[in-house]
């Protein structure tokens, strides 16, 4: 609620209107989301919100409902619940998600908010989400940079010239400085938890047994997360008679590593966690599946440098960005994972292993039985053979280039320099410098859009449109490469003339990949009360399409149609 004590604030020391102050708070701010799981977007009963902000609304210059209505998708409903999400949307003017996907899925989210858009069309954006190279790189894996890259390397962490130098690597540096990392992770975890196990978990044959068969020599998995339902951590024990195969077999040993907390009030969670432990302590998983209780940045670190491989395995399309798997190839550790969040964005062939992004099923449980047959096929026919592809060095060179080209085309491309190089580009300098504008000469700029709103929404429920003329389809047949004709008028317009006419074709076929054609009206004379707009239209595509006429605000000074969300559809 950070907006709205900024604007109540202006209101009090400024001394500017309610319509004011939302213009100057909204030209500076920046809704980040994070998730598109409804748990992470906290909804309030409107008793339960206004037993803490009742006296706020006077405070920003507001009645009771309409400050509710700021949290509400459809404002004027009583019983719609107060989102924080909603009133994020409402009072910033830049949105985003944390990737490419996420960004697709927060406009397909936010959308009844801003009535009268497509999704495609929304102003929500995205950044994709970076990791910190000095915090979550390992000190080995630095220091040959370092000498690799150049000891300025550390200030152009984006330039994916830099890294392509891994390739002047021996196999043998890359391979000895990940096996390095290897043994420090079995001995963190010996060193860890051998006390805490012996004392806690009342078979010390069992523990000792455990600790003893973690083998620096087996390919080992690992998976360590948030505990949410949605990570799907229960996909690799969908099949035990198949993993009991892969996790025995002497002559290429696997092992999976497993750590994560579930929230206190996700039983979902804390039921996988269970379920993983009993099956660990199964006689034929003991020491293959291993569950790392107390999950922190300590042990965070260690895995994303110590595994050979980092497993991911969210439902689609629900994982934001994910970052884990970003630290992990910072560090030589091959990426397996859902084309969700991040890795859609860096996945490589050559340079890690994907499960499509693409729905087979809409029933979730024949698609989780898919993907985890998927898994167990991954690694029995591509990913073990591969590890196990050892020369007479004791390692596998299709595996190192592996990691090569993990590293090459990989990390640059999801550092936290990249992610700020973004936001930078994309919303804080557009922010900072509109800001700047509005609030200039005490806010000249800010009071005039606020004045200039309150003249659009006092006329906007009276504007006509009248077609003057328009092809009949009825009686003449579209064809492509013909010149079609459109002239409308707007009445009731007083003496603004901010208006925008657009035709909106909308290709019926489902799976057009532009389903949503815009062109704009030209306005071409004024009258007293009435706007003249025309248009010339060449159809260009072959197919089946529906038409419409839309009407919306327009000014230069608006960053965007959704700013001032007042659209009239004609059909």
């Amino acid at each position: 609620m950070i907006n709205a004590q900024r604007i109540a604030d202006l209101v009090s020391e400024q001394k500017l209107t309610y319509p004011v102050a939302l213009e100057v708070v909204r030209s500076s701010s920046l809704y980040t989301v994070h998730t598109p799981v409804p748990a992470g977007h906290d909804q309030f009963e409107e008793g339960l919100f206004a037993k803490y902000m009742t006296a706020f609304a006077h405070k920003m210059g507001l009645t009771w409902n309409e400050l509710m209505d700021l949290g509400r998708e459809n404002p004027g409903t009583p019983g719609e619940k107060f989102s924080m999400s909603v009133f994020a949307c409402n009072t910033c003017q830049e949105v985003n998600g944390v990737s490419w996907l996420h960004g697709k899925v927060s406009r397909e989210m936010f959308a009844p908010i801003w009535k009268g858009y497509f999704p495609e069309e929304l102003h929500v954006g995205y950044v994709t989400n970076g990791v910190h190279m000095a915090t979550w790189t390992a000190s080995e894996w630095q220091k040959l940079y370092t000498e690799t890259f150049g000891p300025e390397w550390n200030n152009d962490l984006s330039n994916p010239k830099l890294w392509e130098k891994i390739y002047t690597l021996r196999d043998e540096d890359v391979w000895e400085t990940h096996q390095v990392l290897k043994r420090k992770l079995i001995e963190y975890i010996k060193g860890k938890y051998k006390k805490n196990w012996l004392k806690n978990q009342g078979d010390p044959g069992r523990v000792m047994t455990v600790l003893e068969s973690i083998d620096p020599n087996a390919l080992i998995i690992g998976f360590g997360r948030r505990f949410a339902t949605y990570k799907r951590a229960h996909l690799l024990f969908s099949n035990l008679d198949r993993l009991r195969a892969i996790v025995n077999n002497p002559n290429r040993p696997v092992q999976f590593v497993y750590t994560g907390k579930a929230h206190p009030a996700d039983g979902g969670g804390q039921g996988l966690i269970k379920r993983i432990v009993e099956i660990s302590k199964l006689p034929e998983f003991q020491g293959k599946i291993i569950f790392l209780e107390n999950y922190d940045m300590g042990l965070a670190r260690r895995l994303v440098t110590g595994v050979d491989i980092w497993l991911n395995t969210p439902t689609r399309p629900l994982e934001a960005s994910g970052t884990s798997g970003q630290k992990a190839e910072m560090n030589g550790v091959l990426n397996f994972s859902v084309l969700d969040g991040w890795w859609l964005e860096g996945y490589v062939k050559g340079a890690g292993w994907a499960l499509t992004e693409k729905r087979t099923y809409d029933n979730q449980e024949h698609q989780d039985q898919l993907d985890a047959a998927t898994i167990y096929s991954m690694l029995e026919n591509e990913i073990i053979p591969l590890y196990f592809a050892k020369n007479s060095k004791g390692y596998s060179s299709e595996w190192v280039m592996y990691i090569k080209n993990s590293i090459a085309k990989i990390a640059p491309h999801f550092t936290t320099k990249r992610m700020i190089d973004d936001y930078l580009e994309r919303f804080y300098s557009k922010l900072s410098h509109r800001s700047a504008q509005l609030v200039a000469a005490d806010y000249a700029k800010a009071k005039e859009l606020a004045a200039w709103k309150a003249d659009i929404r006092a006329v906007w429920d009276a504007i006509q449109l009248e077609v003057v003329s328009m092809p009949d389809f009825t009686v003449n047949q579209f064809r492509v490469g013909n010149n079609y004709d459109v002239e409308v008028k707007l009445t009731n317009v007083g003496s603004l003339t901010g208006f925008g006419v657009e035709l909106v074709i909308h290709n019926l076929k489902g799976e057009d990949t532009q389903k949503i054609k815009v062109a704009e009206l030209e306005q071409t004379r004024i009258e007293p009360n009435a706007l003249f707009y025309r248009l010339s239209y060449k159809a260009t595509r072959a197919g089946s399409f529906s038409f419409a006429l839309r009407i919306f605000p327009k000014h230069p000074d608006l960053p965007h149609r959704q700013d001032l969300c007042l659209v009239k559809w004609f059909y």
